[in-house]
């Protein structure tokens, strides 16, 4: 970030720049020496004798605790810390600790000029402590305005944003803009309804189909913390099982948290508890309630009026009081992992809650990640699943295409849909409606020389082609542009092949191929959330398969190759994750529900799926992890940046003596890396990443020693920094 001032006012530009309060050494709460040391040279202390400010521009400061510590709303490591403000006395009621305010900070606000301090840039910040004197050797600036007299950061957030930011080697500020929604002044201002009296215990329900289901309620009921890895059984009741989770928490006087990874999946949960509880009792936290609805809700957690909480990704940090139980569902979803610095995941971010507030922990899906398996192996959590008798009653009936049938089935070339496929969803049809997934949204999003089978590539960027619609021009992925004659540059060919069919030409195909069934799709352009019992054939991408009314009679997963054939260490987990999601959207196999996959039976997700082993798969993987030194039985981080900066930062890093570098490589250009939009110009130059793991108990070390060296970078004012990310989810 920069100051508002512009480039020449902003600290981050070098050591001859400085911030507009003292340095307050002694708030450095959470800064490791050799930081401190960093942060010492580059802000140097004003020339003037150490004096406590009791006047501000003739104004009197406030007579108890004039001091106040702000978190400045400013995310470079080297200045991640706290700074000291003189509190004016007409601000004394309002700044008090947790509120938001606007301070001075910048080069130029410590010049002193008639008495007066002048300079530096307006930003945002939290008072996080209110002192009678400061550690700051000269006068201090004051603070300009309270923004709001509402408290909105309590020390308990402020205790898990400094662990989450200590954590993923980033910076305080970053993590409280993803903790702390932006303020809306008409939200604050509703009065909000006392919170309603806690609901009895619920009875088990569907919990009852688990052997350590009613265990699991009663524990929450009675007041205890219980942790869990629950393998969901298929189907529907997933919501319910939750929403009575919840309700055996807020029986036991305590709040509860759920975090999910879209808005689609949190409608469903949220319309479970109202069903459950009746509204008054929880809030919903997504994004698309808008920013008044989203802060009020916020608001009304923070205020106590309501103690459970259902929200997507940055509901992780909702102020919950009395925090009982927290909630992830599907944690191997990408979305769960956030895309702004330092990037915490969901699911970490709740482990973390979960053992420095002593509250339960429910960790559930269809599928079952190495990182649950490890929880479990580990001791941590406990397992909660069904026996086989009642994953056969539950789950259909699974079949496999592999490539030996493909080449022998004349059918698959025709409509492509392999014979079995064909019959599956034609008697599908008959009952209900048949879901069909494609790995690629789009029409035809990967193309390749007819004749040398050499991928086709822009002349401009040298970016992927593909196709839009049937007989429209070529587009580039990259940037943009229409390649309407395109040749290939290997062999001079001008046909092209599809290498990977996308959702819209599927679609295209399968209406070919059952004319009078309705033909709907479901993808990033339009995403169903529902669609009815009736038949009709479903096209959808990984992630957005609508529910259907009563579960689809059959299902088609289709081009299971493109998902495994990913040079990444989660390919198979991530496929079968996709595929267990969608064929739980199955009716089970006693009432003819049937799932068709498209991939060879040997396979071990394949395999998985046709048993219905998830949790099998993950303890495999943990294993094979485990002799690799891979994640999650090692701590990782991955660094990027140039060459020459790369090279230098690896240097300079001290990292622990155990250890190891895996790398550098270069990072192939996707087209997809920070600032690059359709239209925008070709990569800025080669990138290179290095992978650097330590075993467990150094995870901590590593961090910070990562921490310490980029912000010495920073304070040292270099163009160009690397970018650092902890537990990557691509580690190739």
């Amino acid at each position: 970030m920069s100051s508002e001032n512009g480039p020449e006012n902003d600290p981050e530009n070098g050591p001859e720049q400085r911030p507009g309060t003292g340095p307050g050494e002694g708030g450095a709460q959470g800064a490791p020496p050799e930081q401190l040391a960093l942060i010492r040279d580059s802000v140097r202390k004003a020339a003037v004798p150490r004096a406590k400010p009791r006047t501000w521009r003739g104004a009197a400061l406030a007579k108890e605790l004039p001091v106040a510590r702000v978190l400045v709303d400013k995310g470079v490591l080297h200045l991640d810390r706290y700074f000291d403000y003189a509190v004016p006395e007409e601000l004394d009621a309002d700044a008090q600790p947790g509120v938001r305010v606007r301070v001075r900070f910048g080069a130029g606000a410590h010049q002193v000029r008639e008495g007066r301090r002048e300079g530096g840039g307006l930003r945002d910040g939290f008072i996080v402590e209110r002192r009678a004197e400061s550690d700051y050797a000269g006068p201090l600036a004051a603070l300009a305005q309270v923004l709001s007299p509402e408290p909105v950061l309590d020390p308990e957030l402020l205790a898990l944003a400094r662990a989450v930011a200590d954590r993923y080697a980033g910076s305080l500020a970053d993590v409280l803009q993803l903790a702390v929604p932006p303020r809306h002044a008409r939200a604050e201002g509703r009065t909000l309804a006392p919170a309603p009296a806690p609901p009895p215990a619920p009875e088990p329900g569907s919990w009852g189909r688990y052997e350590r289901g009613p265990g699991f309620l009663s524990a929450l009921a009675a007041g205890e913390a219980p942790r869990a890895v629950w393998t969901a059984l298929p189907g529907p009741q997933w919501a319910e099982e939750i929403a009575r989770a919840v309700q055996a928490t807020l029986a036991s006087g305590r709040g509860a948290l759920v975090v999910v990874p879209s808005g689609r999946l949190a409608a469903r949960v949220d319309a479970a508890l109202r069903e459950l509880l009746g509204p008054g009792h929880h809030a919903l936290l997504t994004a698309d309630a808008g920013q008044e609805r989203r802060y009020l809700e916020w608001l009304a957690v923070r205020r106590g009026s309501v103690r459970a909480v259902v929200g997507t990704r940055a509901a992780m940090f909702a102020p919950v009081r009395e925090l009982g139980l927290a909630v992830v569902w599907d944690d191997g979803d990408a979305a769960h992992s956030d895309d702004n610095a330092p990037f915490p995941h969901v699911r970490e971010v709740l482990e973390l809650r979960a053992a420095r507030g002593g509250c339960g922990f429910l960790l559930g899906g269809w599928n079952c990640t190495v990182e649950a398996a490890q929880l479990v192996s580990s001791g941590w959590a406990a397992p909660i699943a069904a026996d086989r008798a009642q994953v056969r009653r539950t789950a259909p009936l699974v079949r496999t295409v592999g490539d030996q049938d493909l080449a022998r089935d004349g059918a698959a070339r025709a409509a492509r849909l392999p014979s079995m496929a064909w019959e599956t969803a034609r008697d599908g049809l008959r009952d209900g409606p048949v879901l069909v997934q494609v790995p690629r949204r789009g029409y035809v999003p990967r193309l390749a020389c007819e004749r040398c089978r050499e991928p086709a590539r822009c002349r401009h960027c040298a970016g992927p082609l593909q196709a839009t619609e049937r007989d429209a021009a070529l587009l580039c992925a990259w940037c943009g542009r229409d390649e309407p004659a395109w040749r290939c540059g290997m062999c001079g060919g001008f046909r092209l092949r599809a290498q990977v069919v996308g959702a819209r030409r599927t679609a295209e195909e399968l209406g070919r191929a059952f004319p009078a069934v309705p033909v709907r799709t479901s993808g990033r352009e339009q995403v169903l959330d529902t669609v009815p019992a009736s038949p009709a054939l479903v096209v959808s991408t990984p992630g957005a398969e609508p529910v259907a009314e009563g579960g689809y009679a059959a299902a088609l997963l289709l081009d299971g190759w493109a998902m495994l054939s990913r040079p990444d260490l989660r390919a198979a987990e991530d496929a079968l994750r996709r595929w267990t999601a969608a064929a739980a959207l199955v009716r089970p196999q006693e009432s003819g529900g049937t799932v068709v996959i498209v991939a060879e039976a040997s396979l071990r997700p394949v395999q998985a799926l046709v048993r219905w082993d998830p949790v099998g798969h993950a303890a495999r993987e943990l294993a094979e992890r485990a002799e690799l030194g891979f994640p999650p039985v090692s701590r990782m981080a991955a660094v990027t940046g140039t060459p020459e900066v790369l090279a230098e930062f690896l240097a300079a890093v001290g990292l622990p003596p155990d250890a190891e570098v895996l790398g550098p490589v270069p990072v192939p250009d996707t087209g997809q890396r920070a600032g690059r939009r359709p239209g925008a110009t070709p990569a800025d130059g080669p990138r290179e990443r290095a992978l650097i793991r330590v075993p467990p108990g150094s995870g901590a070390a590593l961090a910070s020693a990562l921490k310490t060296a980029q912000a010495a970078r920073t304070a040292r004012g270099g163009a160009e920094q690397v970018a650092i990310r902890i537990d990557p989810l691509d580690i190739g």
